[in-house]
């Protein structure tokens, strides 16, 4: 397989997996299932079933701190999703599409210290700091 066809698998599983527990899950499953079931109902609906029985196996996972089962879950769906891709090219588009809309948005963060600021030892820019010990600045 094509690197960039497996990264999109990749990709689209974690979209997929993380759609899964958030609120865009309800706009999203009908889509997927579509993309699966290829424009043949029983195909889309028995997709849909799967992304449902996923869904729940998902929760349970997440809410007891099973990172390996989340991993196996989100890992069975790349597998679909590289067959699937295979086996109809015309997916690709589809699953981009998918990916672009509902993976996670990218941002760079870019933090400036400025004005008469002297900076003569560790900053810690962030919300809210508890706990922190830091040395004494040197002299």
């Amino acid at each position: 397989m094509e690197p960039e066809l497996a990264a999109l698998a990749t990709s689209g599983a974690t979209t997929l997996v993380g759609l899964m527990v958030s609120d865009g899950w309800s706009q999203a499953r009908t889509r997927i299932a579509a993309l699966f079931g290829r424009g043949d109902a029983a195909r889309t609906e028995g997709a849909a079933g799967e992304l449902e029985r996923s869904r729940t196996e998902l929760t349970v996972a997440r809410d007891a701190g099973d990172a390996d089962a989340v991993a196996a879950i989100r890992g069975e769906w790349e597998a679909d999703l590289r067959r699937l891709v295979r086996r109809e090219p015309d997916a690709v588009a589809e699953l981009r599409a998918l990916v672009e809309e509902f993976g996670p948005r990218v941002s760079g963060v870019h933090n400036e210290i400025s004005g008469n600021a002297r900076v003569t030892g560790t900053v810690i820019q962030a919300h809210t700091v508890t706990g922190l010990t830091l040395p004494p600045p040197r002299a």
